[in-house]
């Protein structure tokens, strides 16, 4: 179906829902079928065009972002990362872009558990005579500025899975960091192709048949798109440093606090052990022994018992071993 953003755009899906300069139009989608995605631009492309977008519209999994000429047009994948911390995921909103120099069609893709892509400030901007070319930047960027976000949001988490090493019980501590080691990787998988993307548009390899489509202006405004992706990258690699860091401490703290309590278990039969040598040495029974015919015998058991006791409990204190 045709998303409609502002109120005064008709509810025909082939209806323009943005105007750059007058001879450029936009077309944005949520979830369209194939018939819809047809109708939009019947005329306008090749079929083939179209075909990028058919299978699926709406799916589970992220697909690689790309951004590629096709002779009279452009068709590009972007994947915009969103955090939720109050749920300690992060999904993905896709959105399929193909350009010419006068059409732009949007075709916004619903995550399995999440809301799509929000194009509206974008929307606002197509009314102040904006080219394709920067349409598509405008685009771009809001990609970019998501990744700017994703690293903050990955950050704050490490930062507060930090904070709460100490209190937190062990199971969600490892769910945790294997949570967010998995979400960095994920998202560094994700934001190279995106890169890649960008600087094919900065190198002059993205052209068109019927015309330049990523002027010079545009070509460096997506310079400041692709420096942003840049810092995004770079955070993401501070922030996967920073989770090491993390996950070594626990190590180290899991791996000390194994120590403490083996080192306790150690003192405790320590502690069992001469009074068991002391027990087994008078349980002999030999007639020669004197102690057992000695009326204070038992007594003295004991008291060489506790005594040797107490010397190793004041000793092990002394160590700090207890």
């Amino acid at each position: 179906m045709t998303d409609q953003l502002i109120a005064d755009i008709p509810a025909d899906p082939s209806a323009v829902v943005g105007r750059g300069s007058p001879n450029v139009e936009w077309i944005d989608l949520l979830d369209p079928d194939e018939a819809t995605l047809r109708q939009a631009w019947a005329g306008s492309l090749q079929s083939h065009a179209i075909d990028h977008l058919v299978d699926p519209t709406v799916h589970d999994d992220e697909p690689r972002p790309k951004l590629e000429s096709h002779g009279d047009y452009a068709f590009g994948v972007l994947l915009v990362p969103v955090v939720v911390a109050d749920e300690n995921r992060v999904y993905y909103q896709e959105v399929d872009l193909v350009v010419t120099t006068s059409l732009l069609l949007t075709v916004r893709k619903t995550p399995a558990q999440g809301l799509p892509i929000d194009l509206a400030v974008i929307h606002d901007m197509g009314r102040k005579g904006l080219s394709a070319g920067m349409l598509a930047y405008r685009i771009v960027d809001h990609v970019a500025e998501g990744f700017l976000d994703l690293v903050d949001g990955l950050q704050g988490e490490i930062d507060e899975l930090e904070d709460h090493l100490e209190d937190w019980p062990s199971k969600d501590v490892r769910d945790r960091l294997k949570g967010l080691r998995h979400d960095v990787l994920r998202n560094r998988r994700m934001m190279a192709p995106t890169r890649d993307a960008i600087h094919q548009v900065i190198d002059n390899r993205i052209e068109l048949d019927g015309g330049e489509l990523f002027p010079h202006e545009v070509e460096l405004r997506l310079g400041d798109a692709y420096d942003k992706l840049l810092r995004a990258s770079e955070g993401l690699l501070a922030a996967s440093e920073l989770l090491s860091g993390v996950r070594d401490y626990y190590q180290s703290k899991v791996a000390n606090d194994q120590n403490d309590v083996m080192k306790r278990f150690t003192v405790i039969a320590s502690l069992l052990l001469v009074p068991t040598f002391i027990v087994g040495l008078y349980g002999q029974n030999f007639d020669q022994m004197k102690e057992l015919h000695w009326a204070h015998g038992y007594g003295f058991s004991w008291a060489l018992i506790l005594g040797t006791t107490l010397a190793q409990l004041w000793y092990y204190h002394r160590k700090h071993y207890i």
